[in-house]
């Protein structure tokens, strides 16, 4: 009977330990503490780098594990229960949706902000204006072109982007090149008269010092819809007003992804990008935020 007496108070010990264990794991982050991962595009960094960095010195207790990743491995890891919390250029598809939903994980999804897909060339590059209908064309496999396209990544966000603009679920042409990230393209464009490269307009606002000199040495190719209604309006450079005022016509939607199924640092965080101070900082960088924020102005009476 002792025995007995003893096997069970030992499990009822176990068990206690592992409840506990449940719910330290479940409560390790808070909605501004802890440490949780996070996966960002890596296409959009210079916006990120930015929120985050306010986001922790507001929140000192908040400590994110932060990880930028193209778009296909952000999707991957997501898919496959790996990453629960993300920000990307585009929103998740029914079917992705629907997988998600079966684990009893539904997406709880966001919009943070609009961005331009920004086409660029050497500073003395004769390509400085393009159709709307020219830039999809370019990644139809039957285009002759003597110009090399220059992506971020193998898996970016952006190749997607304009594959689905263009129609085609495939890139066979040679000329089509991926370096390691948005800053390689620019240093490569800024070289390279034969090149186009296809970034996030985010990545020319304010570069950094190890790269700035080659952003002196680019241009950027205004774009017309030769479809469009008002055709008037002309070629059309990406930025704040013309995403504004929907004049650009390759812009995308940043969207913020949460499958964590609980309130924790992945919700403060998307709260906080969402929050009047989170959107000023999109509105400071240059991008387009999903809500403008407001504006006050004192008028005050002359005596």
């Amino acid at each position: 009977m002792k025995s007995r007496k003893l096997v069970s108070f030992s499990c009822a010990i176990l068990l206690s330990i592992i409840i506990v264990s449940c719910n330290n794991v479940n409560t390790a982050d808070q909605f501004t503490s802890g440490s949780y991962r996070f996966v960002f595009d890596e296409s959009l960094s210079p916006l990120l780098d930015q929120e985050l960095y306010v986001f922790k010195s507001i929140y000192p207790d908040a400590k994110p594990d932060v990880i930028y990743q193209p778009e296909n491995k952000i999707l991957d890891l997501m898919l496959n229960n790996k990453a629960k919390f993300a920000i990307m250029g585009r929103t998740l598809n029914p079917d992705e949706v629907k997988v998600l939903s079966n684990r009893n994980l539904p997406p709880q999804i966001g919009k943070i902000a609009e961005d331009a897909i920004a086409l660029i060339v050497g500073k003395n590059s004769p390509d400085s204006l393009m159709l709307l209908s020219e830039v999809k064309s370019l990644f139809l496999s039957n285009t002759k072109t003597n110009k090399n396209l220059v992506f971020d990544s193998p898996n970016s966000s952006i190749i997607n982007y304009l594959m689905k603009l263009s129609g085609t679920n495939q890139l066979k042409q040679k000329n089509v090149y991926a370096l390691k990230n948005s800053k390689e393209v620019i240093k490569y464009v800024a070289t390279h008269q034969d090149a186009i490269g296809f970034i996030s307009y985010s990545w020319l606002l304010e570069p950094d010092a190890d790269y700035a000199s080659a952003a002196q040495n680019i241009s950027v190719v205004g774009v017309k819809d030769d479809k469009a209604k008002n055709i008037n309006n002309g070629y059309v450079k990406p930025s704040q007003s013309a995403l504004a005022l929907n004049q650009y016509s390759l812009k995308r939607t940043i969207y913020v992804v949460d499958c964590t199924g609980k309130v924790g640092l992945g919700t403060g965080f998307a709260s906080f990008l969402q929050s009047e101070r989170g959107q000023k900082i999109v509105l400071r960088s240059g991008l387009l935020p999903d809500s403008l924020p407001r504006r006050d102005i004192n008028i005050k009476k002359d005596l």
